[in-house]
């Protein structure tokens, strides 16, 4: 990738970067790493694993929190244009819990590691105000996620999590399987499959090896609300 591909990237999804005089433009350019991941490649836990800021440019991303039982939470997911800033949670002082990143697909990235963005951050208030913003941003989607897990019904949490990904992927055939789902929702896997089981006798969904149809999206719709 060039530097003018990687400038015109930065230019779009790095809010600070029109106001970057051109030194500081020309340096983070030389640090910026196009990188590529497989599917289900680990790229962030904790500050163990302070890798840096993901800009995606292809692919997917899943942020979540593991329990020491080994159950997952997922807070939010994050796609093409959007930027992972909790990977470099080691950088903002005042984040102090863990949270793991996966790639949900083959995944490309443009990496800032950490040192770097740390360094440019320092030195460069705007940046700074930005990550901070970026990370609240994010916050409201964990609370989001927090919310759902707390106070709301399997039904709806699931029925949610459907239509978002219905919505998401444009197509009613979910190429998904129950543990998958389980995981989005923070539930077990044999509680996602009698719930998805109970859908499917309500006529909202199908299942089949290949994953989840929606077939009623009024009534999937409806429990929701």
């Amino acid at each position: 990738m060039t530097d003018a591909e990687k400038s015109l990237l930065l230019s779009r999804h790095f809010e600070p970067w029109d106001r970057m005089d051109e030194a500081d433009q020309k340096d983070l350019l030389a640090h910026a790493l196009l990188t590529s991941y497989p599917k289900g490649t680990n790229l962030h836990s904790g500050e163990s694993n302070c890798v840096g800021l993901f800009l995606i440019i292809k692919g997917s991303l899943r942020t979540y929190m593991l329990s020491e039982n080994g159950k997952e939470i997922t807070l939010y997911r994050l796609s093409e244009g959007d930027m992972c800033v909790l990977s470099a949670s080691c950088v903002l002082s005042t984040i102090t819990f863990d949270v793991h990143v996966d790639t949900e697909e083959d995944t490309q990235l443009l990496l800032i590691r950490a040192t770097y963005f740390e360094a440019l951050s320092e030195r460069n208030e705007r940046v700074e105000c930005w990550a901070y913003k970026l990370a609240a941003e994010r916050f409201s989607d964990v609370m989001w996620a927090m919310q759902q897990v707390l106070f709301m019904s399997m039904d709806k949490r699931l029925a949610i999590f459907l239509w978002d990904e219905m919505t998401r992927t444009g197509n009613e055939l979910l190429t998904i399987t129950h543990e998958q789902a389980a995981r989005y929702v923070g539930s077990a896997r044999e509680v996602v499959t009698r719930m998805l089981k109970y859908f499917a006798s309500e006529g909202i969904v199908e299942l089949s090896r290949g994953g989840i149809k929606i077939l009623d999206k009024s009534k999937l719709r409806s429990l929701t609300q």
